[in-house]
């Protein structure tokens, strides 16, 4: 079916993002088997498997065979933060600006909507 050609194609789009997410490290590497676990859900979702299971020909809680998720490599060290790294001060001050500035301009604008009547 073409459905279920759809849902084989995403299922391994999945397991290949969850892949390499594990090998890349950090915050992917927490996720990767997350991914992995909805790629398993995915496949259980084809629409022949769902119409056979409300037919009654397959048991409602099949599970899929599981891809485990591996690690290649070991995930990098993080080097130490040298003084100077990081954002552009002026470019700090400047969004608190505007930030401030548009702030001010809502509460403003806000302001007007319920005057006092003295």
């Amino acid at each position: 079916m073409r459905g279920d050609a759809l849902v084989e194609r995403g299922a391994a789009k999945l397991e290949e993002l969850s892949r390499d997410l594990a090998n890349r490290g950090g915050f992917g590497a927490q996720i990767a088997p997350e991914l992995a676990e909805d790629a398993q859900f995915l496949r259980r979702l084809k629409p022949s498997l769902v119409s056979a299971r409300i037919r009654g020909d397959a048991p409602a809680n099949a599970t899929a065979p599981s891809a485990g998720v591996t690690t290649t490599r070991p995930p990098k060290p993080k080097k130490p933060k040298t003084p100077g790294e990081g954002p552009n001060p002026l470019l700090i001050v400047g969004g608190a600006l505007v930030l401030g500035i548009v702030l001010a301009k809502v509460v403003d604008w806000r302001g007007h909507a319920h005057p006092r009547v003295d």
